[in-house]
């Protein structure tokens, strides 16, 4: 599928924003920005870490902002595209990025948990839009936006409740994002990324919190210890952040970092379609 009208193929002196920045995906994406010459805004709540790589990447030559950010907050996020528009003047790519994992039965899991996820992994993008959009469509020129996902946005499983909701939900706003792009004309393209396993520390995101309240059950810490050993054997960072700045210059609206999962998208619309009811088949990452 190809984003209409937009030309993406030069990277260099454009300038990327990129949230969760500090770790995992995201510092992989800012290391392949500085490669292919790119100006960087970096955004993460973990300030240390984050000044840890804008001091690399300026190092390696490369024009770097770090503003410590928490894109739960909406006028953190708006705080953030100040930065970006008045030190740059512009903002070219758009990648948010920040995202969060817990686990557990979805009627165990706190209130307070759901909302902290969903204002991370699924606010957090809508924070980003709202604050940057506006001021991409004015400029005029070419742009992307690229909102992280999962393959958990297209394949449900137990005990991942509340992450499964904020990725899926990324996808659709993906794709409604797309189709008023398309509707309007814009010089602006989407993209959503849906990794399978990336060796990150996400499923350690929510450690503080479950160190806070109440020790997951049996079943959680089975589920985390799966998650934990799946990843941890994943993709490099560097090698999905290729694939998606190769996604954006191929103008591909789905960015797919394992092409093993397709077949399980595949007999999820076969049961959509056939009105067949779900079943869940453990699949290996």
């Amino acid at each position: 599928m190809r984003v209409c009208g937009v030309d993406m193929q030069e990277f260099s002196g454009r300038v990327a924003v990129i949230t969760g920045a500090a770790s995992g995906i995201g510092s992989a994406l800012a290391r392949q920005g500085a490669a292919e010459g790119m100006k960087l805004v970096l955004a993460d709540r973990d300030e240390g870490a984050l000044r840890a790589l804008a001091g690399e990447l300026r190092n390696r030559g490369a024009g770097v902002l770090a503003v410590t950010t928490d894109v739960a907050v909406p006028d953190q996020v708006a705080a953030l595209a100040d930065t970006a528009f008045d030190h740059f003047g512009h903002v070219d790519l758009l990648f948010n990025n920040a995202g969060v994992l817990i686990s557990g039965y979805s009627w165990e899991r706190s209130i307070e948990d759901w909302q902290w996820i969903i204002n991370i992994n699924l606010m957090g993008a809508i924070h980003g839009l709202h604050s940057f959009v506006p001021r991409m469509l004015a400029q005029k020129t070419p742009g992307h936006i690229v909102n992280t996902s999962s393959l958990a946005g297209l394949l449900a499983s137990p005990l991942m409740g509340p992450y499964t909701v904020s990725k899926q939900a990324v996808v659709a706003l993906s794709e409604t994002l797309h189709y008023e792009f398309e509707s309007i004309g814009a010089q602006l393209g989407v993209s959503v990324l849906c990794p399978g396993p990336v060796a990150t520390d996400i499923a350690e995101s929510g450690r503080a919190r479950d160190l806070a309240g109440a020790v997951p059950d049996d079943a959680s810490q089975q589920m985390l210890g799966y998650l934990r050993a799946g990843i941890a054997a994943g993709m490099a960072p560097a090698e999905c952040a290729a694939k998606v700045f190769q996604g954006i210059r191929d103008e591909a609206f789905w960015i797919f970092t394992h092409e093993e999962f397709k077949p399980g998208y595949a007999a999820r619309c076969d049961s959509i379609l056939s009105g067949r009811n779900p079943h869940y088949e453990p699949f290996s990452i």
